[in-house]
């Protein structure tokens, strides 16, 4: 879910600190990608376009068609993506995991009814609402990124969690996830529709974290408390606040707790026992893997273990596939330029003010010349 209303707000109250940007401007860039996320794109996308991607055995194969392709599609432009797989969900997620399933549930109910009177439009609907990235989608995702050479990490708990540590720690650039919580874990840098098809035509957002809190003025401590007023996974929020109201209170009393002494309780309703001071504890401190122990490397691509993988009962074209992988090899050889900023940093020279004093003293004695000594008499 995220933070709901997140990137709303941030549009109507920091809208400098977001940017779109071509695919193609992250050249060079290593990017975790949360991988559930992308997973459950690819699942959707398939079904949107009408298609039917299964196995001879009926099991799904688009996660494993958008995994191929948009990842030699990031590559193509430069991108050393590594997908970022979740761990096992904080017990504070469970309340959030059961409304899920219970929005799964009713989702199943509708499905049914809009199958019995023919409504093509409400079945493609509520299939959408029932799409789930299983165990399966990602331990055949995990086999299919080693076969292709691109290194992935499976985080103890949330990925979002561990993309913001690594990304904090300079191990990659950047987060990408459609998710807004990667802010509120403190992800430096937050990129969205990374993973999204070409075809969709849907501009990169990036997002910095910095600029963002600068716009809201608010501090990061404070930003976390406004996610939480918005809505989260960890806790409830007070009813009746919505993203305008929950900046309003964070702006005058500046924390949940002052704002909880100064609600007023009948007209807005706090949850019952309300812990939002553990919700906020899992932002701040949450489990991840060290990123000093995390070494990221891309290899080369085992073009017949893919074939092997993808062709025959998984029916995915052995020509595509061996092209596929000979395009990964190839660009992971060829001599690719990196980014200049990656190779050179901006220093004052010792003498830049000696420099600059010389030549002002210069440019003061040259006017001097120009200028000295009054005009006397008429021009001829």
């Amino acid at each position: 879910m995220g933070i709901q209303g997140l990137a709303k707000l941030i549009a109507d109250e920091a809208a400098s600190s977001v940017k779109q940007c071509d695919i193609k401007s992250y050249f060079g860039r290593k990017i975790a990608i949360d991988a559930t996320m992308s997973l459950y794109q690819f699942l959707i996308a398939v079904r949107s376009e009408g298609m039917q991607l299964t196995s001879v055995d009926g099991e799904t194969t688009s996660h494993l068609m958008g995994t191929f392709y948009r990842s030699i599609r990031l590559i193509e432009n430069g991108i050393k993506p590594v997908y970022v797989f979740d761990g096992k969900p904080p017990e504070m997620k469970s309340g959030e995991l059961a409304k899920r399933a219970e929005r799964r549930e009713e989702a199943q109910k509708n499905l049914e009814a809009a199958e019995e009177t023919g409504d093509n439009n409400l079945v493609d609907k509520f299939s959408k609402r029932l799409v789930k990235v299983n165990s399966k989608h990602v331990e055949e995702c995990k086999d299919l990124l080693k076969l292709m050479g691109i290194p992935f990490v499976e985080a103890p708990c949330e990925a979002e969690a561990q993309c913001a540590a690594m990304t904090k720690a300079g191990l990659v650039y950047a987060t990408a996830t459609e998710d807004m919580d990667a802010l509120t874990f403190g992800s430096p840098v937050l990129v969205r529709h990374l993973t999204f098809s070409e075809a969709r035509k849907v501009p990169v957002q990036e997002y910095h974290l910095s600029k963002v809190l600068a716009g809201m003025n608010l501090t990061y401590d404070e930003f976390i408390d406004l996610c939480m007023l918005l809505g989260c996974d960890y806790c409830d929020s007070i009813r009746g606040v919505g993203p305008k109201r929950a900046m309003e209170f964070i702006r005058e009393y500046r924390s949940i707790s002052k704002i909880i002494e100064n609600i007023d309780s009948k007209k807005f309703t706090l949850p019952e026992n309300w812990n939002y001071e553990q919700a906020k504890e899992l932002f701040i401190n949450p489990e991840v893997k060290d990123p000093k122990t995390i070494e990221l490397k891309w290899t080369e691509a085992d073009e017949d273990g893919l074939v092997k993988f993808l062709c025959g009962d998984r029916q995915f074209n052995e020509e595509r596939i061996r092209n596929g992988a000979k395009k990964l090899n190839k660009l992971r050889t060829g001599s690719v330029q990196g980014r200049l900023d990656s190779f050179f940093t901006v220093t004052p020279s010792p003498n830049a003010n000696k420099r600059k004093a010389d030549d002002k003293k210069q440019n003061s004695t040259k006017k001097g010349k120009a200028g000295g000594g009054k005009f006397r008499g008429k021009p001829k």
